[in-house]
């Protein structure tokens, strides 16, 4: 297998150091019955390996190596805080599974308090159930220890000790007595509440451990897991800038190659073992194609740091589906949506035809004639031109007309089968009542990840296999090269107006004409969250 080895060589985690500072007699002892412990003790609990022992990978020897057997002269643990960074699939949970159980019965504390932390309880669970599953599946362990999945707590009674989970939507964590404290996927805590109640907790015991093990977040310098993404950098640079710190980072740097191979294993120590070269070429290949998928690999396959907000729609594929209709278009039929202006932006009608696998795309855009001019020089587009050609429409009046709108919108309605007319729930009440009394078929839709990724992922899909058809409009062409999106860290994807550098209103009402059309055209269970007028 081939090996990879921390970002920075100057790390206690890194080999170069492993090699040159070799550990004290009892460091190594320490070292090794840990080693004896996840070897000997603990058995795998999925997958093709289940039931097999657990050997460890040449990261995780590192890892323990520095943690259990850097001592200070006193015999302690030298390390108090540890951070490990790396990309999905490594075997971060359960390494900190098989921490937390060696903290429990093979540690030598009295009454050992370990937590299990994370950003709700749901994925605090997560090291629980692995937890949970080694000790059934060893019979040294399940002897010992009781599983209580009801509580998710394991107990070993003779010493009075147990693990626990705690998680930020209940971090009541006052006069907790902490002797390990492991944080999965530091990341995703959506504030340092749950942290600052937590680190202090092992104050009163002799070596208490504080373990986050983590793939690298959105670039946001006030999150918690940057401020000690930072301070492992510090300790790597130089490690006597904090001894009590451990800090280990695996991954790959910007200007590296992310489509070579050798890239993916430098960031990812357990290639070949916990995650195939046969998938991440897969995943690389599918990156090449999409915005948001790259920014996905670079993040959770090479712990790049990256932000929430992508730009989107590749111009190259977006012009590829300048392409008109087949057949005409009046008398078929059709979904579509429609985003209403706030302040400067333009007010969307976007209606898509389907032709089979294909979807044929029409536009109507508003903005007010009073200050076309002034937004022509501030927007630094063609405003008039747009609107001579016909592709934009005027309103009078400083501020969009929506009876001009509602007029236009009707006599669309005229010439086409409207099958549903999508409108955002907080912003159109009254335009949609006045167009659902006049027959229209008209649906309330969110605007939160909950009913925009569906449609968002659909409509990114159409655009890079060349399934869409705009027929070159040149405002909704426009607007699609302004789009950035959002993530969630679910991996729902939303265009956000926040983060796109112009309007995007016409692509917000085409992934909601795409969404409605996608609510009739899957089974229930796959509906997208939306409210119906």
């Amino acid at each position: 297998m081939a090996r990879s080895t921390p970002r920075k060589t100057k790390s206690p985690s890194s080999s170069a150091r492993t090699g040159r500072d070799k550990l004290t007699p009892a460091g190594q002892a320490k070292y090794e019955r840990v080693v004896q412990f996840f070897e000997k003790i603990l058995r795998h609990s999925k997958g093709q390996v289940a039931g097999q022992p657990f050997t460890l990978l040449p990261w995780q020897h590192i890892v323990l190596r520095e943690l259990f057997g850097r001592l200070n002269p006193d015999g302690t643990r030298q390390h108090r805080v540890g951070y490990i960074e790396l990309p999905k699939k490594q075997g971060k949970s359960t390494t900190l599974a098989g921490v937390a159980l060696y903290g429990l019965v093979a540690d030598n504390e009295p009454g050992a308090e370990i937590y299990g932390a994370a950003c709700d309880r749901e994925q605090a669970g997560i090291i629980y159930r692995e937890a949970a599953s080694m000790v059934r599946s060893s019979p040294a362990l399940s002897r010992v220890l009781e599983v209580i999945d009801s509580r998710k707590t394991i107990v070993h009674k003779a010493t009075n000790s147990f693990y626990r989970v705690l998680s930020a939507d209940a971090f009541r964590a006052e006069g907790l007595n902490i002797h390990m404290l492991l944080f999965d996927e530091l990341h995703a805590q959506r504030d340092r509440r749950l942290w600052d109640a937590l680190r202090y907790g092992g104050a009163a015991r002799r070596q208490p451990l504080i373990l986050s093990i983590t793939t690298a977040g959105e670039l946001n310098r006030e999150a918690l897991w940057w401020e000690q993404h930072q301070y492992a950098e510090k300790c790597l640079a130089d490690p006597a800038f904090d001894p009590s710190f451990f800090g280990c980072i695996y991954a790959a740097d910007r200007e590296d190659d992310w489509k070579d191979p050798k890239t993916w294993y430098k960031a990812n120590p357990s290639l070949g073992e916990t995650i195939s070269e046969e998938s991440f070429r897969a995943d690389c290949r599918e990156a090449e194609n999409s915005a948001t998928k790259l920014n996905s690999f670079l993040r959770y396959r090479l712990n790049i740091p990256t932000s929430s907000d992508i730009r989107w729609l590749r111009p190259d594929q977006w012009a590829a589906c300048g392409g008109g209709p087949d057949e005409p278009l009046e008398g078929r039929d059709c979904w579509a949506g429609l985003d209403l202006a706030s302040n400067y932006d333009t007010t969307a009608f976007v209606a898509v035809f389907p032709d089979g696998n294909r979807f044929d795309v029409v536009p109507m855009l508003w903005i007010p004639e009073h200050n076309a001019l002034e937004r022509e020089r501030n927007d630094r587009v063609p405003y008039s031109q747009w609107h001579r050609d016909g592709f934009l429409r005027f309103t009078e009046g400083k501020s969009t007309d929506y009876k001009q709108v509602k007029a236009d919108i009707l006599e669309f309605a005229t010439k086409h089968r409207v099958r549903k007319l999508a409108i955002d729930r907080w912003n159109a009440t009254q335009l949609a009542t006045e167009l659902s009394d006049d027959g229209l078929p008209v649906t309330l839709f969110g605007q939160g990840f909950a009913s925009m990724s569906a449609p968002a992922k659909r409509l990114e899909s159409l655009v890079i296999d060349g399934k869409l058809r705009h027929a070159g409009h040149p405002v909704l062409s426009w607007q699609a090269g302004n789009v950035a999106v959002q993530t969630d860290p679910a991996g729902n994807i939303k265009p956000s107006k926040a983060k796109s550098t112009e309007r995007i209103d016409a692509i917000v009402a085409l992934t909601m004409a795409i969404g409605v059309h996608m609510g009739e055209s899957m089974k229930p269970a796959e509906l997208p969250e939306i409210s119906f007028w």
